[in-house]
C-alpha cells in the first residue's frame, strides 16, 4: 500500500516505467491554477503558476508584470481602462 500522503487526490499520479520493465505509480504534486483576468477572464500571461509557499520566496517583479494592472488585468483589458481614465 502507499504512504498516507500519498492517498489524497491533491497528488497527481503519473504511471512510469521502471528500469525492470514493469510500470509503477509516481505521486506529483498538482500544479495551481491559471490566473484569471478579472474583466475578460482571460489567462494572464507572466505569471508562474506557483504554490503561496513557492511564491514567497521569488521577487515581486518576477511574481506579475510591471505595469498598471498587472497581475489583475490582461493587457487587452487594461490598455482599455488606462484609455477610458484618460478620457474622463
Amino acid at each position: 500500500m502507499t504512504k498516507p500522503r500519498h492517498r489524497s487526490r491533491s497528488m497527481r499520479r503519473k504511471q512510469k516505467k521502471t528500469p525492470g520493465g514493469t510500470t509503477g505509480q509516481t505521486y506529483l504534486a498538482r500544479k495551481p491554477g491559471l490566473h484569471k483576468c478579472a474583466e475578460c477572464g482571460a489567462e494572464l500571461k507572466g505569471i508562474p503558476r506557483l504554490k503561496p509557499s513557492k511564491a514567497a520566496n521569488k521577487a515581486r517583479s518576477a511574481k506579475r508584470p510591471e505595469r498598471p494592472y498587472g497581475g489583475f488585468l490582461c493587457s487587452r483589458c487594461a490598455r482599455q481602462k488606462i484609455k477610458q481614465e484618460a478620457r474622463l
